[in-house]
């Protein structure tokens, strides 16, 4: 999804721009519980909240490209359809940390265990797709 790609004023039926508000909603609601809960990853969500938000209202749409947490994150993806390496690492981290200790605590489970184990493996496999944004060198003379 790049500037251009978006639409300046939302077009089609109102019912359906009302459905693509709500979409965002739940998205965005989603993107700021994965925040806290790190199996479910943030930034996809928020990238998806920003493009149902394109298609429903400027307002909302306006309102998440200058979000203090999230602008940045929708501009890094608009521009270099890339997420930093920072991110990635504490995205892996977290969810690492969080899937190992869901898996200890539900020893006893070996089939919730197997499904955390292979949703993990999915996830990483995925994040380790998205190209890395690397920022052009400072040149310091």
């Amino acid at each position: 999804m790049s500037p251009s790609d978006l639409p300046t004023a939302p077009s089609g039926p109102r019912w359906q721009r009302g459905l693509f508000a709500l979409a965002g909603g739940l998205a965005l609601l989603a993107g700021i519980i994965g925040i806290f809960l790190p199996i479910l990853p943030t930034t996809p969500f928020i990238l998806l909240a920003a493009l149902c938000f394109a298609r429903s209202s400027p307002r909302l749409y306006g309102w998440l490209l200058k979000h203090r947490l999230f602008g940045p994150m929708i501009d890094t993806w608009q521009r270099h359809r890339s997420i930093p390496r920072r991110v990635r690492w504490m995205a892996l981290a977290s969810m690492g940390f969080s899937i190992t200790l869901s898996m200890v605590l539900m020893q006893g489970q070996p089939w919730l265990q197997l499904g955390l184990g292979l949703i993990g493996v999915a996830l990483t496999i995925g994040l380790l797709r998205v190209p890395v944004y690397q920022p052009a060198p400072v040149n310091m003379r």
